[in-house]
């Protein structure tokens, strides 16, 4: 059975994640209404990826004989300045929840909760992949000045990216 503190701590996450996804849906409309429709479909994938993480949350938090409570979750932005600005709202955004992670991980070891400790080492571990892949867009979208060629070719490849669900618990 999974202590109070720690349920509470992952329906926070639970709570993040959807916030997560509801950004990035978000910032996918507004790319789409930009003709960015590449970019827009990178952040629609990005939308499934937090649901998925939230769900991977909800699962282990019922599994662990945790309640699940849904809670309110703010609603994100709706416009930004610019296509730099959406990706550097994305990572500042991901860096949070790096944050977030780590001091679950940290509450986890706190309360001795071994099984939790091993099933957030996926996010610890997923969430070096996005802060290194934002970050590597945020570098070609300066390089390129979010101008011309570099902003079709670089739409293209991001329209090619598929979801892939996150492994079960």
């Amino acid at each position: 059975m999974i202590s109070t503190t720690m349920a509470t701590a992952l329906n926070e996450q639970i709570k993040w994640e959807m916030y997560s996804a509801n950004l990035y849906l978000a910032m996918s409309a507004y790319l789409q209404d930009a003709g960015l429709t590449g970019f827009a479909h990178w952040m629609r994938i990005q939308y499934q990826e937090e649901t998925a993480h939230a769900l991977k949350f909800y699962d282990f938090l019922l599994a662990r004989g945790g309640q699940v409570t849904m809670l309110p979750i703010d609603a994100p932005a709706a416009n930004w300045s610019n296509i730099l600005e959406v990706f550097e709202e994305t990572l500042a955004h991901e860096q949070e929840v790096t944050r977030r992670i780590n001091d679950l991980v940290r509450l986890a070891k706190e309360e001795r909760d071994f099984a939790t400790d091993i099933f957030l080492h996926w996010f610890v571990s997923e969430q070096v992949e996005e802060e290194e892949t934002v970050k590597d867009i945020i570098s070609k979208l300066r390089m390129i000045k979010g101008e011309g060629q570099g902003m079709l070719l670089m739409d293209k490849d991001l329209g090619a990216r598929v979801f892939t669900p996150p492994p079960a618990n």
